[in-house]
């Protein structure tokens, strides 16, 4: 699933090539992709709105349209969104073509089907449960220890928890947990003051550097103009069950955790 750094990477290589724009068209190839309004709605609303700015929240990205409405899309698990000349023909699992007045199409892509789009008025509606983003100058050292102190869960399942903390998933907590020698089974509210600190700065530090490597390609994940990110070559142990900790040489482990699969270096990460 694309994670904090990789939406952030969309948006910004979106931002310089469609904002200003004009959508002129919406092509459904899967109407089931649009969650509010209907899917006939959408098409006619979304349809002559000009792009005035893309932000992100989250792994949510909204573009604000000129006549105050959000269009929010939200990859999911195999989503990616692809610029392509208007002659383009589809590929197999293109969901929806959204049209523009420059002679591009963005084309969203979406093998598995979970992705989803809204139109809206207010974007509460759809990105109001997310918690702080952690690259905010308002995500403090101390917001981190209260969200902490609230949750006995395993800090692998918090980092991941869209309502503590928006855009982390479980790439970049595996990263993060590693960077601060946490193990992922830890109870959140059992990490000392010190852990808590290296955790803080690990977070920082790992989705900072994952943004300046364009995201990682570890699965279907494009750039709009359908060149891969390289964040998933500077791995440490995301992804690499088997193979030999960088740090000391030990296998890299991976455990089942609340469906998803964690992965971390059994002897850098202690309990």
């Amino acid at each position: 699933m694309p994670e904090l750094p990789e939406v952030e990477t969309i948006k910004n290589d979106l931002i310089t090539r469609l904002v200003g724009q004009r959508f002129t068209k919406v092509t459904l190839l899967w109407p089931k992709l649009v969650r509010q309004p209907s899917a006939e709605d959408f098409c006619h609303e979304l349809s002559s709105q000009t792009v005035k700015s893309i932000r992100r929240r989250g792994k949510y990205l909204l573009f604000d349209l000129a006549n105050g409405k959000k269009l929010i899309l939200h990859l999911k698990m195999t989503g990616c969104l692809l610029l392509q000349p208007s002659s383009t023909i589809p590929e197999l699992h293109t969901r929806a073509i959204l049209h523009l007045d420059n002679g591009t199409n963005l084309h969203f892509l979406d093998q598995r089907k979970f992705g989803a789009v809204w139109l809206v008025d207010n974007e509460i509606e759809v990105v109001g449960f997310l918690g702080p983003e952690p690259l905010d100058h308002r995500f403090t050292i101390w917001a981190l220890r209260k969200a902490l102190g609230q949750h006995k869960v395993p800090i692998k399942v918090l980092l991941c928890d869209q309502t503590a903390i928006a855009g982390i998933g479980n790439m970049y907590a595996d990263e993060a947990l590693f960077e601060a020698r946490i193990h992922p089974l830890k109870k959140a509210s059992d990490l000392s003051t010190r852990e808590t600190e290296r955790l803080y700065r690990a977070i920082g530090h790992v989705l900072t550097e994952a943004i300046a490597r364009c995201g990682a390609s570890v699965n279907t994940y494009q750039l709009p103009n359908g060149e891969p990110g390289f964040a998933h070559l500077f791995f440490q142990v995301a992804h690499r069950r088997g193979e030999r900790c960088y740090r000391c040489n030990t296998p890299i482990k991976r455990i089942p955790l609340r469906g998803r699969g964690s992965y971390f270096c059994p002897r850098c990460q202690t309990m």
